[in-house]
């Protein structure tokens, strides 16, 4: 069984400027500065025409079902993984480390109306018999929050 999770982020500015904002440590750290996280390393390296982004973040587990919260605990470490093969298409996975399950799937950019339309679409497994799925729609929702977050992270980084 599997989640998927496709959302999509607009930003007042050409899909340079957001691959731009998208490369810049100091933006990723601010994001997850915004969502409150404990603990975050975050790795950008230029590879060809794209790059690599790793953003290795622990969160609490405030607020998790008690369901979840006995297989991850009082913290969540997040490592989120961007292979971007261009300035504007890249591959996304993100792990749980020492934990059941995946979410992988894309990343774009695209120009629309002299703005920016950023499509994320994952797909999210969760390998736990009987709770697997509670599971994967709940990491769809924290997901959902996070990519907002990142959102109005990006429309202030860019206005400013």
């Amino acid at each position: 069984m599997s989640k998927r999770l496709t959302h999509e982020m607009t930003y007042d500015a050409p899909p340079a400027q957001v691959a731009a904002m998208l490369a810049d440590p100091a933006f990723r750290e601010r994001v997850c500065d915004y969502q409150g996280v404990l603990a975050k390393t975050v790795t950008i390296v230029p590879e060809g025409e794209g790059k690599q982004v790793t953003i290795d973040q622990v969160q609490r587990a405030a607020g998790i079902p008690s369901f979840a919260k006995k297989f991850v605990g009082d913290e969540i470490n997040i490592v989120q993984t961007e292979s971007w093969a261009s300035a504007t298409k890249g591959d996304i996975v993100v792990t749980i480390p020492g934990k059941p399950g995946d979410m992988t799937g894309t990343v774009s950019l695209k120009e629309s109306g002299g703005g920016t339309v950023e499509t994320v679409d994952l797909t999210i497994k969760v390998g736990i018999p009987l709770v697997g799925g509670k599971i994967e729609s709940l990491i769809s929702e924290l997901l959902l929050k996070a990519l907002k977050a990142e959102n109005k992270v990006g429309r202030d980084y860019l206005s400013a």
